[in-house]
């Protein structure tokens, strides 16, 4: 694939439609049983769509959104609002009400497409208060009457009703500029508010050139031929370009998971041959393999045990291994590598993961188990992949070399620059904030970081306080911290989860309020005796859930410990300007945080 020369991603599509033609391209599983639709079938469908969209008066720049699971529809829609000259602007099923109502009248959306009645009960509400949201689009027929104020219809009614045009949709397609912008994807600011980063077709298509250098490397890779498993929303960056647009560009089928819950049938039924994912499912494995571990024999845990301390021995230290232990280590590949393999299918050429760090330890677990796991890194405003580690070089405790064509330097305060055709094209309707993070034509990540010796970029701390916890979810503390801080029982909380798989929290109970309910309860009134009983503690817990009902899966607090005393400027916690020291308050609470993920 000439990269260079493709004009943009709906072109690209309908060439390979053209090239593969009966080949399988989607799939998905319906009654027990996998159902495929060709790249004829789907660039049909698309064309059909594209065609209702414009009937609906959909024209170029318009905003549509888009809300549903991973689906053959899915990459249906995204395909024909970008044929038709739109922009689709994806959102996840778990946003509440409000987070669409703010989404859809920020970008001015025009209409939305939504899945499922459960989700359109979310969505078209939302919609309908968006002064320019015109239509709603259901791929499923909703269960509630229709919503005055804005036209609803199904999906099959949004194609009949294109059906008697004519409209040459790859011929419109193809006038399309490869700098134009595709899709409005939306991320979380230091402030809280989601800014959509507007990403061009050759954003894009520079990401699929740089995977498709580093996986045309792995042994066995074959275009056509691999096979992907997309589980990942593909409203987060990392799966549009990498579970999406990337398949696509290899001529490879994409299977859709059925839910987080069946993923490890599927990946046993589907037999995938790259798997992309983000650092919280390596853990989710990690912890099922543990955990069956438990009902083993002791010879097969002790074999397991074995396989995994000389598979680290081998990456940390090559060359290592004596004589004995090398021929060990041939039985392990037999009697424990092979049959860990085999429960991913057994053709798997590598893990990728992304959008989010990855714990060194759990890197390391699937490694020395042979599987091969390929850490990356980026954010969406590049689209989002920077850099990645290679078959050739793989050195978990770095994010790899950079990918084809991008430029990195390092600032002088240690700050990741980057440049190249993968940038966005900035934030929408924020001009301030795109000035702020794209300066004489470099991205400023709000990542510190630096190259090693074999030129693998190393991050090393974060300039800017988002949270990125382990599902690859970019999450505002500051925000959160002010919601609990609004509630009575709350004085003071830190967020933490930083490559974690959920928020915990240390909370400062408010100092009148501890008095008045020591009092009232006939207990202690000072803080430090009050942390300690059990029912106090569940009245701050009261609070937590109050803002816990008003927050996104993500960003909900699972687990809060006490402080016994306030963040102060005297005990350096706090600095003279009020904010909370963050690495401070790390350093004394740490431990008990940490604690707090143990369970």
């Amino acid at each position: 694939m000439d990269y260079k020369s493709i004009r943009n991603l709906p072109t690209m599509f309908f060439d390979q439609a053209e090239r593969f033609g009966d080949r399988p391209l989607l799939w998905h599983k319906q009654d027990d049983e996998w159902w495929s639709r060709s790249w004829t079938q789907t660039a049909e469908e698309v064309t059909a769509l594209a065609r209702g969209l414009l009937a609906l008066g959909v024209q170029p720049g318009d905003r549509i959104g888009l809300v549903s699971e991973n689906r053959p529809e899915w990459l249906i829609a995204d395909i024909a609002i970008m044929a038709v000259g739109a922009f689709s602007v994806p959102a996840y099923i778990t946003s509440s009400a409000d987070d669409y109502h703010y989404l859809w009248c920020n970008c001015g959306s025009k209409g939305v497409i939504v899945s499922t009645p459960a989700l359109a009960r979310k969505v078209l509400p939302a919609a309908q208060k968006c002064p320019d949201t015109e239509f709603a689009v259901c791929i499923e027929a909703p269960a509630d009457p229709p919503i005055q104020g804005i036209r609803t219809l199904t999906w099959a009614d949004c194609v009949a009703g294109g059906a008697g045009r004519d409209d040459d949709i790859r011929a419109l397609a193809a006038t399309l500029e490869r700098a134009t912008t595709s899709c409005l994807i939306y991320t979380s600011g230091t402030g809280g508010q989601p800014k959509g980063v507007m990403l061009s077709h050759g954003a894009i298509l520079s990401n699929c050139m740089g995977a498709e250098d580093v996986i045309s490397h792995l042994p066995g890779y074959a275009s056509p031929g691999e096979i992907f498993l997309s589980f990942l929303p593909l409203s987060h960056s990392y799966e549009h370009t990498g579970g999406q647009f990337f398949p696509l560009s290899i001529g490879a089928e994409i299977y859709y998971a059925e839910s987080l819950e069946k993923l490890v049938g599927n990946i046993a039924e589907v037999r995938p041959t790259i798997m992309m994912a983000v650092p919280r499912l390596y853990e989710m494995i990690h912890g099922r393999i543990m955990r069956g571990l438990e009902s083993q024999s002791g010879l097969k845990r002790a074999l397991f045990h074995k396989a995994v301390e000389l598979g680290r021995k081998k990456y940390e230290k090559p060359g290592s291994l004596t004589f004995t232990e090398r021929l060990l280590d041939g039985l392990l590949d037999r009697l424990v590598r092979a049959k860990v393999a085999g429960r991913f299918g057994g053709r798997l050429k590598a893990f990728v993961s992304g959008g989010a760090p990855m714990n060194y330890d759990v890197g390391i677990f699937f490694t020395a188990l042979g599987l091969r796991l390929l850490q990356g890194y980026g954010q969406t405003e590049s689209a989002p992949v920077i850099s990645i580690n290679r078959y050739e070089i793989n050195k978990i405790d770095t994010v790899g070399p950079l990918v084809k064509d991008v430029e990195v330097r390092i600032a002088q305060d240690g700050e990741i620059l980057a440049r190249g055709e993968l940038l966005m094209n900035g934030y929408w309707n924020n001009p301030q904030a795109t000035a702020e993070t794209i300066v004489d034509g470099w991205l400023h990540t709000g990542d510190i970081g630096e190259f090693d010796e074999d030129n693998c970029l190393k991050i090393t701390d974060r300039k800017k306080d988002i949270i990125v916890n382990s599902g690859g979810d970019n999450i505002s503390p500051q925000r959160i911290e002010g919601m609990l801080t609004v509630e009575p029982e709350v004085g003071q909380a830190m967020v933490y989860g930083d490559a974690r798989p959920h928020l915990v929290a240390l909370i400062v109970p408010d100092e009148d309020f501890a008095k008045a309910w020591g009092k009232g309860h006939e207990r202690a009134t000072d803080l430090a005796a009050l942390i300690g009983d059990a029912d106090f503690v569940k009245a701050i817990g009261e609070a937590v859930d109050r803002v816990n009902a008003k927050l996104t899966a993500p960003e909900r607090v699972r687990r809060y410990v006490l402080a016994p005393e306030g963040f102060t400027t005297d005990n350096e916690m706090l600095t003279p300007s009020m904010k909370i020291r963050r690495h401070v308050i790390k350093e004394n609470y740490g431990e008990a945080l940490d604690a707090l993920y143990g369970g």
